[in-house]
């Protein structure tokens, strides 16, 4: 199977596993955020940090060297498989013993027994990262679609269960450990690896190598994306956090998974052709484009729609977070472009140059954060947007040394999307602003504003000839044209 016809057919089974799960997860979220307080999502969000610097120090970058080498061998999975597993351990304990110090840091007593169940999750998760990343490095999306979608529906269940009963945070930590649960059983049976009781020196300094820096990297992105919890758990409310931590999400979801999409199919794609630095930079300039040219719209959309989208998804006890949301949403439209610059450095094996970017973008950050936090909770927010911009200009700066592809070409490449986006959402705010008070309904106004917005922003595109709008039909002309073929 050629390269092109790969990416299309992992793009479609990546898609429908995102978008599937994406479902899956909004309607659960939808329910449970009826169901339960922000404090609850707030006590969550607060162990996020914790969470997140035990998953990366679990993996350490492992899996991405997996996927870069050009022929692993068992004894390369197994090796890593062992990793795993022994540092899920590690850090399952060290998290037990200081659960008493974080809730005394949040003076929350309940994180302590929410800690200690919670991060079990890293033990069980364990057993499965080998079998996944084998899956990605074979571009087999339609088997992780398999496992991950009737774990998310069971474990969602559960939670809502949980939740109508009355057992508040609990339901949010056993719909995450019973999905985990059921993860693992399912990738043992659909995969039917298993790793060899073996554990390599050689292989395994080799594949740290590639990845400890990758790991240093992530441990203080997380570090640094949690330090807006982080502050506002300590300084603020419990219920403030969940407003933050419930916009950041509903900002994300279309951000992330649309990135989720092109990157688990574009990371192996580019290591193929790693070395053709011509061909490389073709590819990721066009991916780049279309990716912008779906993240912005919807970005720009959901801030001007945000007080009924708010309203009509979560109830009226969500609305402090509206203003929050708005201001996230443009960090949403760099969230790609941050993603994709860096995995340029990744796929050449730059992972020096990988850590160097992350610690100059913390060093901002701590400048930002000590002159936005004077500010409050919305200081803050606007100091993110601020760094976020910054991170444009610091990511591209390298991206210009590997593949010549600079910043302002990028801007070059990238602002009509932009700009056409920010239109459409003014014309959809005034025509939301004079038509709300006819629309009583909110789900008429998200549908009416967003059929207007889309139809605004395609007519725009195709005045402009935007390549990125070409790529789209192409990619569903090659789609039908292969079920037309199959079926044939």
């Amino acid at each position: 199977m050629s390269l092109k016809k790969q990416a299309i057919v992992g793009t479609f089974w990546i898609a429908l596993n995102q978008y599937s799960s994406v479902l899956i997860n909004l309607i659960v979220s939808i329910i449970l955020a009826r169901l339960l307080d922000p404090k609850d999502f707030g006590l969550i969000a607060m162990i996020g940090i914790f969470m997140g610097i035990g998953n990366i120090l679990m993996s350490s970058g492992l899996g991405q060297s997996l996927i870069r080498s050009t022929n692993p061998d068992q004894e390369d999975y197994s090796t890593v498989f062992f990793f795993n597993f022994g540092g899920s351990i590690i850090m399952y304990l060290i998290l037990y013993f200081t659960a008493p110090l974080i809730a005394q840091f949040y003076k929350e007593e309940a994180l302590i027994n929410i800690i200690r169940v919670f991060t079990i999750s890293f033990i069980i998760n364990s057993f499965s990262m080998v079998q996944f990343t084998r899956l990605t490095k074979e571009m087999d999306f339609k088997t992780q679609m398999k496992v991950s979608i009737p774990s998310l529906i069971i474990g969602g269940l559960l939670g809502i269960i949980m939740a109508y009963n009355g057992y508040g945070v609990w339901s949010l930590v056993y719909m995450t450990l019973v999905s985990s649960i059921l993860g693992v059983i399912l990738i043992w049976v659909r995969t039917k690896w298993s790793p060899s009781f073996v554990f390599n020196i050689k292989k395994f300094k080799y594949h740290f190598n590639y990845g400890y820096k990758l790991t240093l990297a992530a441990i203080i992105d997380v570090i640094f994306n949690n330090a807006y919890v982080l502050l506002i758990g300590k300084y603020f409310s419990t219920t403030q956090v969940g407003y933050y931590d419930r916009a950041n999400n509903l900002k994300q979801l279309p951000v992330q998974n649309i990135s989720n999409i092109i990157h688990k199919v574009t990371f192996p794609l580019f290591v193929k052709i790693k070395d053709n630095d011509e061909k490389l930079k073709d590819v990721y300039q066009r991916i780049l484009k279309l990716v912008i040219f779906i993240v912005a719209p919807i970005m720009i959309l959901m801030a001007v729609l945000a007080e009924p989208l708010f309203r009509f998804v979560l109830t009226e006890k969500w609305l402090p977070a509206v203003p929050y949301f708005q201001i996230l949403c443009i960090n949403g439209i760099l969230f790609p472009i941050h993603s994709y610059n860096l995995n340029v450095l990744k796929v050449k094996g730059r992972t020096d140059l990988y850590l160097k970017i992350e610690i100059i973008k913390k060093i901002a950050i701590l400048v930002i954060i000590s002159i936005s936090f004077q500010f409050g909770i919305y200081g803050l927010l606007y100091g993110s947007v601020v760094l976020s911009i910054i991170d444009f200009f610091i990511n591209t700066h390298y991206t210009k040394k590997i593949l010549n592809y600079s910043s302002w070409e990028q801007i070059n490449d990238l602002i009509p999307m932009i700009i056409s986006s920010i239109f459409c959402g003014f014309i959809i705010y005034i025509e939301d602003y004079f038509l709300k008070d006819f629309l009583t309904y909110d789900i008429v106004r998200l549908i009416t504003g967003s059929m207007l917005g889309v139809l605004i922003y395609l007519f725009i595109a195709y005045l402009l000839k935007m390549s990125a709008l070409n790529e789209i039909v192409i990619i569903i002309k090659e789609n039908h044209n292969n079920k037309t073929n199959k079926t044939l």
